[in-house]
């Protein structure tokens, strides 16, 4: 296939979804909303996929998908079995709503950092629901007896979820909604500067650069810790937010970590912090990448 040849991303589309202001007012008062009914705590872990290391809306998204496009299938393949594929579309019905939650749930905390982010997923979402309404009417028309309609309905139910699915690939992969966010900057391999040994405090946490890593320096009993101070969530920086004992609070999403290895205490945040050696060496603190040879 030649350059010419090679097909081009839909950026005219993507380009005025983006641009669409006219949904702002609306959009910041929806997440706020949203984050408002679901603070910190283990329903919200939950939701946006602490359990299971990464966020929980992708892996989801495939059971209502797959369910509706099997479903088209078979009207197809196996015209002869409506009963199959109407319990696929209801299969995909009952699986839209945990998607749907916790979608919404990365999409507010995200949206209000970035309004292109916002404006994408409020689209995300509309093209997602269309779809649902299409299913349920297929199911409606197959029980009234309409199978071409039912089918027909079946099939742009999968058109306006496959619109869905190219915009919610957009937020993740162009945007950065939802990936560890220190995954290509974990921290210096070698021992690196990182600050002045006075400038760390005791139980206070202190921001530092070490090369090119933020760097969460804290002071506690005598033992200086350090992470990356980039949040894997949502990237705001550690540093800002409030240390009890040994356990940092990010300052945006609520999400804890332990400082000593990293582990995340408390969600949203679904990967933990890389963490960082620490040495203090001729009055400076000294980092490198726990782990380093």
């Amino acid at each position: 296939m030649t350059e010419a040849q090679i097909p081009r991303p839909p950026h005219a589309l993507i380009d005025a979804v983006e641009g669409a202001s006219v949904v702002d007012g609306a959009g910041a008062a929806l997440g706020k909303a949203i984050r408002g009914a679901n603070p910190p705590g283990p329903v919200r872990d939950a939701l946006s996929g602490t359990w299971i290391g990464h966020a929980l809306h992708p892996p989801l998204t495939d059971v209502v998908i797959g369910a509706f496009l099997s479903a088209s299938v078979l009207d197809v393949v196996a015209p002869g079995s409506p009963e199959a594929s109407e319990r696929l579309l209801l299969v995909g019905l009952l699986a839209s709503l945990p998607t749907a939650v916790s979608g919404a749930t990365d999409w507010a905390d995200t949206e209000i950092a970035d309004v292109r982010v916002r404006r994408v997923g409020l689209a995300h979402a509309a093209a997602n629901v269309s779809g649902l309404a299409l299913a349920i009417g297929s199911i409606a028309a197959r029980r009234r007896g309409s199978m071409a309609a039912g089918r027909a309905l079946a099939m742009a139910a999968n058109g306006a979820l496959g619109l869905g699915g190219l915009l919610g690939g957009h937020m993740s992969f162009t945007l950065g909604v939802g990936p560890n966010q220190t995954a290509f900057d974990a921290g210096p391999g070698d021992w690196t500067d990182a600050a002045g040994a006075a400038d760390v405090p005791e139980g206070e946490p202190t921001g530092a650069i070490a090369g090119d890593t933020p760097v969460l320096l804290l002071r506690h009993d005598d033992r200086i810790h350090a992470i990356h101070d980039r949040c894997s969530h949502r990237g705001c920086l550690l540093s800002d937010g409030e240390v009890e004992g040994h356990v940092v609070t990010c300052p945006c999403h609520g999400s804890r970590f332990d400082v000593r290895d990293g582990s995340i205490v408390r969600g949203p945040a679904t990967a933990g912090q890389p963490v960082l050696e620490a040495r203090e060496d001729d009055g400076r603190i000294m980092v490198r990448l726990a782990g380093a040879d």
